[in-house]
């Protein structure tokens, strides 16, 4: 089945802005046009606008998702790099996550600290809590 770039805009939330972008920047060369010259999508390529997404949003850039699209067109012969630059984004993303965490629970101690600051009525006395010291020196 074919969709327009307006019904693959409203299945992906993605603006008809940026997909003719990806195009121009050839994220998208496996789309056909109509004789008439509108870009007819298919199921398969709204599998590959849901891949680029995925790689966008994990960290990789335009470039390297090109790359990648570019290697999946060559073929078998690029296997091991294709496999390569998804264990590196792994890598980038599990990374990333570490980070996160960790921002996470410095967050989430600032609110035990300030949930018990508004409990007892008194900052000063939270941040003198035992567990909460506990907490504070293996974060900070």
């Amino acid at each position: 089945m074919g969709y327009s770039i307006g019904q693959v805009s409203k299945k992906t939330g993605l603006t008809t802005h940026t997909l003719r972008y990806y195009e121009k920047e050839g994220l998208l060369p496996f789309v056909k046009k109509s004789g008439s010259g509108l870009r007819v999508f298919t199921d398969v390529d709204l599998g590959w606008l849901s891949m680029i997404e995925c790689l966008k949003e994990s960290g990789m850039p335009l470039k390297g998702i090109k790359q990648y699209i570019d290697w999946y067109q060559e073929g078998d012969s690029t296997l091991g790099k294709r496999l390569d630059m998804f264990k590196k984004q792994k890598e980038n993303l599990e990374a990333e996550m570490q980070k996160l965490q960790k921002h996470l629970a410095r967050i989430n101690y600032k609110i035990k600290l300030y949930e018990k600051a508004v409990k007892i009525g008194s900052f000063e006395k939270a941040q003198a809590d035992a567990e909460l010291t506990r907490i504070r020196k293996e974060l900070f």
